[in-house]
């Protein structure tokens, strides 16, 4: 059936009750009332934080330790901080699947959907064949209580409608203890899928840059642009699952500032725009005597922007890699960027003719 047909969410419901994690109950039934092969999971496991822990207790699994747990400890903070933009057109998954249910909690589950008046008959007869009459389940696995646990779908928070959420649309799988997820199931977590979800999570500081005159500025006159790289230091968010044991870090490094003036009238240096990394630092400062000389980073407008100002938007390029569970080096992903706009004010040099 195709991914439309997703039409019920079960999302995880943890009650603290002596450290003990009921299990996942329905969220909702969507407004049809046929539920598809995939109308399972779909609870939210990005939004955990380095306080969350999980694990396995008798027959019950956490959902949060299945979930993706976050270390933003090291990323960038404050009110100007973003995220970054991918320069391709990838984008972090918006699903994925991780370990949600015992034996127990699905079953649970499965019944009080079966008992209500949502399901068609159909669907009712096609996931009790997939997890009572072993096609391929029997008794929902219960002979395997404690050696593994039933995967399901999460949806990365903020991506919650998007429609690529629904493409984790498979009925819950069963993955013993300490083996693979299936290989024909690309959303399945891993340490790659577990960088690329970090990924989501990187923030980085806006890109207000220095000048020189500051604020306004004159016709013709060369505006020198600079940006303090100690406040554009690397960055990093760590993603992890702590009942896989599996984790990565993704790592933001800035590389480079571009200027966009704000209008055609303008002269850019570098011509491209691009003022790279250099000893440290991006773009000079300028320092007096420097007047007649030809900034490394700048601009030169050629009109006054009369009685409004130039919207000048300074952009960092930040490379991001990372590292993992299993992975010997640096992997790289797509580079990101993040840009802010301020204003620059451009008068006529006046002159006195006699």
């Amino acid at each position: 059936m195709p991914a439309v047909t997703r039409l019920l969410r079960l999302s995880a419901v943890a009650i603290a009750a002596g450290a003990i994690w009921l299990c996942s109950m329905p969220s909702a039934f969507a407004s049809k009332t046929n539920p598809g092969e995939g109308a399972f999971g779909g609870g939210s496991g990005s939004g955990a934080d380095t306080s969350t822990s999980g694990g396995a207790e008798g027959d019950t699994v956490s959902a949060l330790a299945g979930a993706v747990v976050f270390d933003r400890s090291k990323n960038g903070s404050g009110t100007s901080a973003g995220a970054v933009t991918s320069t391709t057109s990838w984008t972090p998954p918006a699903c994925y699947y991780a370990p949600k249910h015992t034996p127990k909690e699905l079953e649970a589950q499965m019944r009080q959907v079966w008992e209500s008046s949502a399901p068609s008959p159909e669907w009712s007869l096609k996931t009790k064949n997939h997890f009572v009459s072993g096609d391929p389940y029997k008794d929902f696995n219960k002979g395997k209580t404690g050696d593994g646990s039933f995967w399901d779908s999460y949806v990365t928070e903020g991506r919650e409608v998007d429609p690529a959420s629904q493409d984790c649309d498979e009925l819950p799988f069963w993955v013993d203890e300490g083996d693979a997820p299936p290989a024909d199931i690309p959303q399945a977590i891993t340490p790659q899928m577990l960088a690329q979800l970090a990924y989501a999570e990187i923030r980085v500081p806006s890109t207000s840059v220095e000048l020189a005159p500051e604020g306004t500025t004159k016709v013709n006159l060369p505006t020198w642009a600079w940006l303090d790289t100690a406040t554009f230091k690397p960055v990093s968010v760590t993603a992890s699952v702590p009942l896989l044991g599996i984790t990565a870090t993704t790592t933001a490094e800035p590389v480079s500032l571009k200027i966009a003036p704000g209008t055609d009238d303008a002269t850019t240096y570098p011509a491209s725009g691009v003022c790279p990394i250099e000893n440290g630092r991006i773009g000079e400062a300028y320092a007096k005597g420097k007047a007649d000389e030809t900034p490394p980073c700048g601009v030169q407008y050629l009109r006054s922007s009369g009685d409004g100002s130039y919207k000048l938007e300074a952009t960092i390029t930040w490379k991001i890699h990372w590292t993992g569970t299993g992975i010997n080096g640096e992997q790289d992903l797509p580079d990101g960027t993040f840009g802010a706009e301020q204003d620059v004010i451009v008068h006529e040099i006046q002159a006195i003719n006699r």
